[in-house]
């Protein structure tokens, strides 16, 4: 039996901070409310992991020494 295996096509901190924007975007559209809250704090969330991720792939990063 031959294993799928998903390539994505763009790494997961430009896919996350992708994830965040489309959120903010929502939330935009949405009234002050619980359901915006969640979104608001959902994209922050998003931001700040694809960041570190980003951060962690970067080619600057140099192990401790």
């Amino acid at each position: 039996m031959k294993r799928f295996r998903f390539k994505p096509d763009k790494a997961l901190g430009e896919r996350l901070i992708k994830e965040a924007r489309l959120a903010r975007e929502k939330a935009e559209q949405l009234p002050p409310s619980p359901e915006q809250e969640a979104l608001l704090k959902k994209a922050n969330e998003s931001d700040v992991a694809g960041r570190i991720a980003e951060w962690l792939n970067s080619s600057d990063l140099k192990p401790p020494t």
